[in-house]
């Protein structure tokens, strides 16, 4: 069994570079940084940011391009993607890069403009859910019972499930 899967979640470092195929598809870069931290021997704190380029076709293409912006928190799920090119200067090239499969919108940056659609309050909707959909996970309340609370004996029909 094969396996090619990544998964990030970072912020973009620029807003998405929107272009169209001359067959009329859709594609959007963007660049992601992710980070890491970890403590080194001598108990100083240390960080590591990796910088991550990643390409989305069709529909996502367009949702990126409409609500991602600079400085927004992205999840990105998809596969590793090595191609070759030529250079301007004639050299061949090989570049390794993320294609998006699946997308989930994060919080934007501070200071960022809010436009209209789910997207735009954080909710994290994923691209292909509806502003319905969005606004009934970000709605929903589980109903808890506190047992320190209750005094008397809990009855079965005040059980929320």
């Amino acid at each position: 069994m094969n396996v090619n899967k990544a998964i990030l979640v970072g912020r973009l470092t620029r807003d998405p570079d929107m272009r169209t195929t001359p067959s009329g598809q859709s594609v959007a870069t963007i660049s992601m940084a992710t980070n890491n931290f970890w403590t080194d021997k001598s108990g100083t704190r240390q960080e590591r940011t990796e910088f991550h380029n990643v390409v989305l076709w069709g529909r996502l293409a367009e949702i990126a391009g409409q609500y991602l912006t600079k400085g927004q928190e992205c999840f990105i799920e998809g596969r590793l993607q090595t191609r070759e090119y030529t250079a301007k200067d004639g050299t061949q090239k090989k570049i390794t890069e993320i294609v998006g499969e699946n997308m989930q919108l994060g919080s934007r940056a501070q200071g960022a403009a809010r436009t209209g659609g789910a997207a735009a309050g954080g909710t994290g909707a994923y691209a292909g859910a509806s502003q319905n959909q969005a606004k009934a996970q970000a709605e929903e309340e589980i109903p808890t019972i506190n047992l320190d609370d209750e005094k008397d004996e809990i009855k079965i029909e005040d059980v929320p499930f």
